[in-house]
């Protein structure tokens, strides 16, 4: 275990993969990497993220990929691994847990950039990503400054016109903090969607969901049958559906932007 600028950081190998590790931060899953299978990808939201990057371009085809959290890079390691020659920037404010990382599962195939996510995004330059992967977490909470309106509007300037935004946000029923979310980018992009496991959905618990955006549509059908034919099946909300669940949903500015909420007890917590 060792103190990073976040918390506790903690490696630990898998008994059931000769060389998988698992991240925590403060007790908490951060990443799992398989340094002998990069294509694995073991927690449900990274498969669903996965799927993304799967469907952002034709197959093997290099991309420009910004995440903005970096974590133990799975999936830096997983765009390395299926589409060879794609250029990665990785944004990640703890510059312990990058050190922590280098140290004990070595990745050269992302330039890694210690800074602040929306510091980074206000600076970048117009159409400099096709695919932008949000997902910082601030302990278990999504900052403050990564939840508002105005946050949405810099990363439409960045995105490039045929690219894809996605996110990793968690909720739970009644959905106030995701409603406001789905509100910001509908706002801002043309073409939204939700990915989720149905019973996220249907409000029976709190868990991940991964929110598209992009100036033209996404190819959503092939997104589709990849989550549902997952072996942790999620569904691809769009259209009457999500616009169902943002009705009357504000969107929310900075000087009113607040932490995604703290999760239940125990929701991502392991032993």
């Amino acid at each position: 275990m060792r103190g990073v600028d976040s918390g506790w950081a903690k490696l630990m190998p898998d008994v059931d993969r000769e060389r998988g590790w698992l991240l925590t931060l403060d007790g908490a899953p951060q990443s799992y990497v398989d340094l002998d299978d990069p294509a694995h990808l073991e927690f449900e939201y990274a498969r669903r993220l996965g799927h993304v990057l799967d469907v952002a371009a034709p197959e093997g085809d290099p991309l420009d990929v910004v995440h903005l959290g970096g974590g133990a890079l799975t999936l830096p390691r997983y765009v390395a691994h299926t589409r060879p020659r794609s250029r990665q920037l990785v944004v990640e404010f703890d510059g312990g847990l990058v050190e922590l990382v280098r140290e004990h599962l070595p990745f050269d195939g992302a330039e890694v950039l210690v800074r602040d996510a929306r510091a980074w995004i206000e600076d970048a330059p117009d159409a400099a990503a096709d695919v932008i992967v949000a997902d910082v977490f601030g302990g278990s909470r999504v900052p403050a400054q990564l939840t508002s309106l105005e946050y949405a509007r810099q990363a439409a300037r960045v995105l490039r016109p045929g690219g894809v935004y996605a996110a990793n946000l968690a909720d739970g029923a009644p959905f106030g903090f995701l409603r406001s979310q789905l509100a910001n980018f509908t706002a801002v992009f043309p073409y939204v969607a939700l990915v989720a496991e149905p019973a996220v959905l249907r409000g029976r618990r709190f868990g991940n969901a991964v929110l598209l955006a992009g100036h033209r549509e996404p190819d959503l059908a092939a997104l589709a049958r990849r989550c549902a034919a997952d072996a942790f099946p999620a569904r691809v909300e769009d259209g009457e559906a999500l616009s169902r669940l943002t009705d009357g949903a504000a969107t929310v500015g900075d000087a009113d932007a607040v932490p995604s909420p703290q999760p239940p007890d125990g929701a991502f917590r392991i032993g």
